[in-house]
């Protein structure tokens, strides 16, 4: 007899706006015990310095969490010329300065550079793995990190303030794996005046974004209320990482085949055309995740939502 998971069949998305000096990994604990649900992870980490959009899934939304993490992102941060830091921002040390400072042309003359598909080094304070070990916890113990440039996508990168001579605003969308950190630090270098990001913010990843985001405070008042109301109106649905995929409409017989991880073929004049991800919904209800392909859809995923 199989050990009974601890905690509430809790499904769905809580889209947190995660404030600074807060892990992700501490965000997810704090949303799991609040909703005392079974199962959470998050869509993706966010520095403990940065603020903003850290979507967490519970329960049956973790199945859904890759088509979040895959998800255009979006960014609004700050950056200081004249010193370059360990960490790329402010929590490390010191390693370059300059007393040269950008002018705002200088600035969006460079910007192009960063469009499109470019090569980019992590910051060797990141969670990539080295040999097993987080690139993070060899650096903090005085090792040597090199980690090789690796392609990501940049759909925008603009100069949107310039407080002042040291200071400059900028908002990014990017695709999976970008580092705001590194283009920070990138700029500064191509600049020949060093930066380091001062403060940043995730402003939407994937379909979820400040619109839909809750607060710490908000999401403290729901739980101290007593309400479990007010706390399930805080919850996004699973199928809302999904928004991209087409939704299939399918009958109580095929949602039925789909739970038995069964390949149902699909109806009605845009089936032979359609392929790729989808998922399917019958009455309402979420029943799969799958593959459509020659007018069928294979099931990958099956939802159990009770």
């Amino acid at each position: 007899m199989g050990r009974r998971k601890k905690g509430l069949p809790v499904h769905g998305w809580l889209v947190l706006d995660k404030p600074a000096n807060m892990t992700s990994t501490q965000a997810v604990g704090i949303i799991r015990r609040v909703f005392n649900a079974q199962k959470a992870g998050h869509s993706g980490t966010l520095d403990p310095l940065a603020t903003g959009i850290l979507p967490i899934a519970l329960g049956e939304a973790t199945k859904t969490v890759s088509f979040a993490v895959d998800g255009e992102k979006a960014y609004r941060f700050t950056v200081r010329w004249g010193t370059e830091t360990e960490t790329d921002d402010t929590e490390g040390a010191v390693t370059k300065t300059s007393d040269q400072r950008p002018d705002r042309a200088s600035i969006e003359a460079l910007l192009s550079q960063f469009h499109g598909e470019i090569m980019q080094v992590p910051p060797a304070y990141s969670a990539i793995k080295v040999d097993g070990a987080r690139a993070y916890d060899l650096a903090r113990d005085g090792e040597t990190v090199v980690l090789e440039a690796r392609p990501v996508f940049i759909d925008s990168l603009q100069l949107v303030d310039t407080p002042d001579a040291a200071t400059s605003v900028f908002e990014a969308r990017c695709g999976k794996g970008t580092y705001v950190r590194a283009l920070a630090r990138d700029m500064g270098r191509l600049l020949g005046c060093y930066g380091h990001v001062i403060a940043l913010r995730r402003t939407q990843v994937g379909p979820f974004d400040e619109a839909i985001a809750v607060t710490m405070d908000e999401l403290m008042a729901a739980s101290d209320s007593g309400d479990p109301e007010q706390l399930s109106r805080l919850l996004q649905p699973v199928e809302a990482a999904l928004a991209d995929l087409p939704e299939l409409l399918v009958s109580q017989s095929d949602a039925a085949s789909l739970a038995r991880g069964q390949t149902v073929l699909i109806r009605g004049r845009d089936a032979p055309i359609l392929s790729g991800p989808a998922y399917a919904t019958s009455k309402g209800r979420l029943v799969a995740l799958g593959e459509l392909a020659k007018g069928a859809l294979h099931p990958t995923r099956v939802f159990n939502l009770g």
